[in-house]
């Protein structure tokens, strides 16, 4: 008898969590299928800590085809081209080496239920020259290439001053007040303090000037102002230059121009203003998508034009009873989604209908590096929140990757790594230096 086929197509957060259940619990009921076009996960949420050196990808990865062996599911590192409806199959492209030879040619793959959880990607809004002066922080090569740009100016500016440039600085101007502009902001203030020990004696943190740029009125607008307030004044105390209502216009290669006409020098500069997903989802195969490109889904997480084909995480609009927007693009919320999902789906091949998604929101945390780490507890689409900060936040937040690990790798495995990671973070240098 042939067996149902569940695709997934993207390994991020929601998608790797949803193979991984879906792999435990019902390997024997369905054929599962993961698609990507990268070899190995990284947790999106930490990649300001890849691109300051703070943290070494190659630790913390995991590998899709020794995970796929693991856990009962088929994976296929391939780009999705396109969706065909009518006959459910979703079109692969080619796979070309690094010379653009053609490894393996375009393929059709079959599905009886197709779920997309292709993630969410930095939009520029149009702003002239930001994709060709700035670095976006959208998957593992980007935050990699912008740790090798710092650590390269940082180098420059230790040469500079030891001959004779008192003033030499590296200058980093980070656009976008959200969590990941605030988190790579105190990343690369600890990545300085830690760069002089190890080979650049010229070099310390006063050499490195970052300024968080926020359009709005007030950084970390998802959180409630007290919290946003005592965030910035902990940026300020450790030296990060933060303004408030400035709109960037233009980025050049020297700097980025504001709304009034300043233009504000800069060697490195990041993109983290907001997200969209990614264009190619524009009302693909006919399917219904807002202004940002993400799917519009039921409560089922079905897409509302076809009841076989689902989407979650950050390219999945979907809008609770009562709500007045949709569900915010976190990761809290992919990892409710997986979970939602895998239920349905077990409930599906039972004959039973599927449940609604009920979002939970728990809350935000942010973590100042080192430093400090603020958020609230409890939350909800409407309001209402309990402040954290200090170790207890920074507990908190270093849970939540724990709890993502367990979810991808099981209780005894992800146990393991997290036990492996405390051992590394003892017998490894602080940063990454290469």
């Amino acid at each position: 008898m042939t067996l149902p086929r569940i695709v997934v197509v993207g390994g991020g957060a929601g998608g790797l969590e949803l193979v991984a259940r879906l792999g435990r619990r019902l390997r024997r009921r369905a054929e599962i299928a993961l698609v990507d076009r990268s070899h190995s996960h990284i947790w999106k949420p930490l990649l300001h800590e890849v691109a300051s050196g703070s943290l070494d990808p190659s630790l913390d990865e995991v590998g899709y085809r020794s995970h796929a062996h693991r856990h009962g599911y088929r994976f296929f590192p391939r780009r999705l081209e396109a969706i065909d409806r009518e006959a459910r199959e979703i079109v692969l492209a080619p796979v070309l080496d690094e010379d653009g030879t053609e490894v393996m040619g375009r393929y059709r793959a079959g599905y009886d239920w197709l779920v997309l959880a292709i993630g969410s990607v930095t939009n520029d809004f149009g702003t002239p020259g930001v994709r060709e002066h700035c670095t976006f922080l959208d998957d593992r090569t980007q935050a990699e290439r912008f740790r090798h740009r710092l650590l390269d100016q940082c180098m420059r500016v230790s040469q500079a001053v030891a001959e004779g440039a008192a003033d030499a600085e590296v200058r980093i101007e980070i656009v976008g007040g959200g969590a990941t502009g605030v988190e790579l902001a105190a990343e690369l203030r600890n990545a300085g303090r830690e760069l002089a020990h190890y080979g650049l004696e010229r070099f310390d943190d006063s050499r490195m000037a970052i300024t968080l740029i926020e359009a709005g009125p007030r950084i970390l607008p998802g959180l409630p102002e007290r919290i946003a307030a005592a965030a910035q004044r902990e940026l300020e105390r450790i030296g990060v230059r933060v303004l408030v209502a400035t709109r960037i216009v233009e980025v050049t290669r020297e700097g980025m121009r504001t709304a009034d006409g300043a233009m504000i020098p800069a060697h490195l500069k990041v993109w983290a203003a907001g997200i969209k997903a990614p264009d190619f989802l524009h009302d693909i195969a006919g399917l219904e998508t807002n202004r940002l490109n993400q799917l519009v889904v039921t409560p089922e997480l079905r897409t509302t034009r076809d009841e076989r084909i689902f989407a979650i995480g950050d390219c999945a609009a979907v809008t609770m009873p009562g709500a007045d927007r949709p569900v915010p693009p976190r990761a809290q919320a992919a990892h409710q989604m997986a979970n939602c999902l895998a239920d349905n789906f077990a409930r599906m091949l039972s004959g039973r209908p599927p449940k609604p998604f009920v979002y939970r929101d728990r809350g935000s945390l942010v973590s100042l590096s080192h430093f400090s780490a603020i958020g609230s507890l409890m939350g909800s689409l409407s309001g209402g929140s309990m402040r954290v900060e200090g170790r207890v936040a920074r507990f908190l937040y270093v849970s939540l990757y724990r709890q993502h690990l367990i979810a991808v790798q099981g209780w005894l495995r992800g146990l393991a790594m997290i036990l492996v990671g405390h051992i590394n973070r003892v017998i490894r240098p602080r940063i990454k230096l290469h």
